[in-house]
Formats: structure tokens, C-alpha cells, sequence
């Protein structure tokens, strides 16, 4: 991360989510004062106002996608910076105050992507209970333990806090799920390339342009560069606009990332940069290769021979 490193962190809480157990994971964190915040958004605008350096919010899940509050938040209001990622692999329990029997649970509290990952869980195992939606899975191990829920699908990490007893284990309908964490910072010089690296943007393309999309889409894949993820969200201005949300291998300190991004802000209505970071892989393997004579390499001798025209003509 460029400049001075944070050192005042905040992350959706309470304490004992997921975020919190995912944001210990980087060392200057774990060493910093780590404050919850009560949503993603009192998160987010802890770090425009300077009330913390750094913030770590949820992304996306390998099973329930795109945490949507993010992803508004990434273009409301002045801009922050992706700076970090982290994937954090996810598990379920399901606690409660007492052993209660399965069958006599009534009501469970859940974060709508704990919700998500373990729907066919519930189905399977508690048909009639009514699942309620809560702001975090720590909110939804605290509201199990005051009563106000029979139980909680929650975080490991929030039995002990809460004196809870777990009813059952690894609920969720996929064992290899993972949620993916974005650290948020004011914005700055990205961190120096590390040649395996993701940039994400945010674009709002023309939608009165015939083929405005795939305008998009030929200006990076002209240019070798892999499209990791691709989604859209309503602007909420009118019905049938959206705003795009990318993720891209590379750098944009890297020439054929730059020139797509050129080529993005001369045909796209905005573009707001969101960040270049170091790509975060739970198991080793190699990044992303460019297709062949769409290297970085193959960039550079091209501009070193345009360069050679415009000066002497050879």
C-alpha cells in the first residue's frame, strides 16, 4: 500500500463477523486499532471523513455474488480506493441458547448472504422456521443469544462470544464457499505493480449507443486483457440505466491496462478507477498469461517503433 500504512481500521460489525476475522489477516491491522462499524456505509464514510484510515467491507461471496450496499457505495459520495483484497473461506454454524430441538425452531436470524449460502440447509432441515434478515452474522448470533431469535446462522467465532451452543455444523450448501473482502482508503498512487494484479472500475455507458457494451468489451479484449467479473447495478436515476462494475487482470501502471482505460473514458459517459491491487489466491498458481503479441512487452516495442516514426521517420 503507497504512503504511510494505516493504522486506524474499521470493518462491518459487530465484533466476531467474518469481516473482522478476515481483516486480522493483514498484519498492520491485527497491530492497529480495528473499530466495528454498524453498516457498510458508516464503514465507508469513516474513511472519507478521516475517521479511520482504512476500511474493510465485503464484496462479493462465491455463492450469493455481489453484496450490493458495497457496490453502491463504491460510487456514491466522493471516491475511496480498493488498496486490498482478501478471500476468506466461509463456514456456517447454527447456535442457539439452549439445545434446542430442530423441530422447534420458529425463527433465525441471518445475514441475507449467510441466508443465501445454506438456503437449501434450511429448507431441508427447518421448513417452518421464518429466517430474518440482520446486518451482520455477529447481529445474528447477538439477537440468539438475548431471545429475540430461537437461533442464528453465525460465524464460528460467535458461539464463544455470545454463550451460544451450537445445534448444528457446516450448514452451508457448499463447503468450498469464500467471500472476498475489499480494503477501502482514501485515494492515493496505487502500490507498485507485482505482475499479478486486478484493477476494477465502475462504468456508466452511453445507453442511448447502439452496442455501447460491447464497446466496452472490444477495448480490453483487443488488448489482451482478461475480464474477471463483469456486473451491473441501477444508477437509480431512471429505469433501464445501469452502472457496470469491472474486474480486470492487471496494473494500470501497466501500458496495454492504460490504454484501455483511455480508450474506456473516450467512449464511456464516466469511468471512476476503483483501484489496481495484488490479487489475493488462496492456492498457488500462476496469473493470468496475455495472448500472444499482447504482452506488455510486445506494448512497449510497438510505442518504441511509433516513437521512432514520429522522430526520424523510421
Amino acid at each position: 500500500m503507497p504512503g504511510t500504512p494505516p493504522t486506524r481500521f474499521t470493518y462491518l460489525g459487530p465484533e466476531g463477523t467474518f469481516t473482522e476475522a478476515a481483516l486480522r489477516t493483514i498484519p498492520a491491522a491485527e497491530h492497529g486499532v480495528r473499530t466495528p462499524a454498524r453498516s457498510v456505509p458508516e464503514a465507508i464514510e469513516a474513511v472519507r471523513t478521516g475517521e479511520a484510515d482504512a476500511a474493510l467491507v465485503p464484496l462479493e461471496n462465491s455463492v450469493g455474488g455481489a453484496v450490493p450496499v458495497t457496490l453502491d457505495e463504491l460510487i456514491i459520495g466522493s471516491p475511496v480506493m480498493i488498496t486490498r483484497e482478501v478471500l476468506l473461506p466461509v463456514e456456517f454454524v447454527l447456535a442457539a441458547r439452549t439445545a434446542t430441538p430442530l423441530a422447534e425452531i420458529r425463527s433465525v436470524a441471518a445475514h441475507p448472504q449467510a441466508s443465501a449460502q445454506c438456503r437449501h440447509w434450511l429448507r431441508a432441515n427447518l421448513p417452518d422456521a421464518v429466517v430474518v434478515d440482520v446486518l451482520s452474522n455477529a447481529a445474528a448470533a447477538i439477537s440468539a443469544a438475548s431471545g429475540e431469535h430461537d437461533a442464528a446462522l453465525c460465524a464460528p467465532i460467535g458461539v464463544g462470544r455470545n454463550n451460544l451452543i451450537v445445534l448444528a455444523e457446516k450448514v452451508a450448501d457448499r463447503a468450498e464457499a469464500v467471500t472476498r473482502f475489499a480494503l477501502l482508503t482514501r485515494p492515493g498512487a496505487p502500490a507498485t505493480p507485482t505482475g499479478d494484479d486486478v484493477t476494477s472500475l465502475a462504468l456508466w455507458i452511453r445507453h442511448d449507443q447502439v452496442g455501447a457494451l460491447l464497446a466496452v468489451l472490444t477495448e480490453l479484449a483487443v488488448r489482451g486483457i482478461n475480464l474477471s467479473r463483469i456486473e451491473s447495478r441501477p444508477t437509480g436515476e431512471q429505469l433501464g440505466t445501469y452502472v457496470f462494475f469491472l474486474d480486470c487482470t492487471g496494473h494500470v501502471a501497466e501500458p496495454r491496462l492504460g490504454e484501455a482505460l483511455q480508450g474506456l473514458r473516450r467512449i464511456c459517459a464516466e469511468v471512476r478507477f476503483l483501484g489496481s491491487y495484488p490479487k489475493h489466491r488462496l492456492q498457488p498458481e500462476p496469473p493470468v498469461a496475455a495472448p500472444p503479441n499482447l504482452s506488455d512487452g510486445d506494448f512497449a516495442n510497438s510505442a518504441a517503433w511509433l516513437a521512432g516514426l514520429r522522430s526520424s521517420g523510421v
